[in-house]
């Protein structure tokens, strides 16, 4: 049988920490990984979005969800919309 692989979460506050050391403190980035115990590459992916999140290119986790929040309720105002449209035309017909 196999074993399903467990993965550890890190804080929004931990990964801006280790990339902090590696921006401000002068770290290299496989340095800053091997004295946290982490991967370079993770902490390479970390910075990326960082810097992203920072530059304005990616979205928040606040902004993510509103913006599902936002694409959820238009689409229910949508079917809203048809459905009175199609009421409006039935009984438009019966007025006549």
């Amino acid at each position: 049988m196999s074993q399903k692989r467990t993965y550890k979460q890190y804080s929004k506050e931990y990964k801006e920490e280790a990339v902090t050391l590696v921006k401000e403190q002068g770290y290299s980035v496989p340095e800053a990984a091997k004295s946290l115990g982490i991967a370079s590459n993770m902490l390479y992916r970390w910075k990326e979005q960082i810097d992203a999140q920072r530059e304005g290119k990616s979205l928040s986790v606040d902004e993510r969800e509103e913006l599902k929040q936002l694409r959820k309720e238009v689409k229910n105002l949508r079917m809203e919309k048809e459905i009175l449209k199609k009421a409006s035309a039935f009984f438009a017909k019966e007025m006549k």
